[in-house]
């Protein structure tokens, strides 16, 4: 019998390639206070329907809701930062959809798009006169996906009440660490959170709170796996299982995808300089997330390459546990995996 919670209760569901991550977040208005009151990781086989394997979960874990944020990743989405002479929110909604035509590769009525007004960052123009444009986050997803995955949810007897992006979703689950635990000094940092999943790989540069630069590249977990298998000539689910518990077989993996991890980190050091020379500022810490983050050789290959503090981010660190369904052990081991999830489920208090 599920036990009775004080608050409202929203799911974070993040759904990968591999891995389906559930976490359900509780805001208790009087008291300002978040709890983690379920939490999910299942593995997805080959062919597995997952709208069935929804359907077992809800079903099995005796969630509180079935309101549900989830998020959407990949081709598909396009994120851009662009440049727009000052104007005000109005002016900003209708000129958006023509601005748009010139930054993605679909045509705009196959798109749903949205923006928002990013704030200034103190520059100055050559002869030194202060900038009056202003920089605009633009994201455009295809209908047809976002069509897609609404009713694959609805037909699990979810309610999405809203569909997020994951670098988005990452950079949420960084503020809402910060408002749970506040670092005096993060106004002044520039954070890069890298989450390294199975199909690709987020960054997201944040300023302060605020998200000024997003990417995915696509070298991940798969990657890594696929080399293993052909270096050693092992099936997929072998080469996986090898690529979590190398065990005596170590040094040899971290051979084997070397190369991989040297094109990983060359296409995030492109990124932040290409950051550094916008912005004019360094980037002080990356945190570090993501299933295939945990891959035998790449935090040393992350520290020689990028010469910066490294952290391994635990994004349920900050919460209570209040449910006798969530192991608190079995949940530290998956916890690096949790970011994206955590993210969506933050919108609690908005519900």
């Amino acid at each position: 019998m599920a036990m009775k919670i004080k608050g409202r209760p929203l799911i974070g569901l993040d759904i990968g390639s591999r891995v389906i991550k559930a976490v359900e977040m509780v805001y208790a208005p009087k008291t300002e206070g978040y709890t983690i009151t379920g939490y999910v990781h299942h593995e997805i086989t080959p062919g597995e329907d997952i709208k069935e394997t929804l359907k077992r979960i809800w079903a099995e874990h005796q969630f509180h809701t079935n309101k549900v944020v989830t998020s959407i990743s990949g081709r598909s989405v396009i994120v851009r930062y662009i440049t727009m002479p000052d104007m005000t929110d109005e002016e900003l909604k209708n000129a958006i959809k023509y601005e748009a035509s010139k930054y993605i590769p679909f045509e705009v009525d196959e798109v749903m798009i949205d923006c928002m007004r990013l704030p200034h960052i103190k520059k100055e123009e050559s002869g030194g006169k202060p900038s009056k444009d202003i920089t605009v986050l633009l994201v455009a997803a295809k209908r047809d996906k976002l069509d897609e995955h609404i009713t694959l949810l609805e037909e699990s007897g979810l309610w999405p009440i809203a569909v997020d992006v994951d670098c988005f979703a990452m950079g949420n689950s960084f503020e809402l660490k910060q408002l749970i635990n506040p670092s005096a000094d993060i106004a002044s940092k520039v954070t890069a959170l890298v989450d390294i999943g199975a199909v690709k790989t987020n960054v997201n540069i944040m300023i302060g709170l605020q998200v000024f630069f997003t990417r995915e590249i696509y070298i991940a977990g798969n990657d890594f796996t696929e080399a293993i298998g052909k270096k050693m000539g092992l099936p997929e689910n072998e080469a996986e299982q090898l690529k979590r518990n190398p065990a005596l077989k170590a040094d040899e993996i971290k051979d084997y995808v070397s190369s991989l991890l040297d094109d990983l980190t060359h296409e995030i050091q492109l990124s932040f300089d290409y950051f550094e020379h916008q912005f004019d500022k360094p980037i002080d810490n990356i945190y570090l997330s993501g299933g295939a983050s945990m891959l035998h050789g790449l935090e040393e290959t992350f520290d020689s390459t990028f010469n910066r503090k490294m952290i391994r981010w635990d994004p349920c660190e900050t919460f209570e546990l209040v449910s006798d369904k969530i192991d608190p052990v079995e949940l530290k081991k998956k916890a690096n995996q949790l970011a994206i999830a955590v993210g969506l489920a933050s919108r609690v208090k908005k519900d």
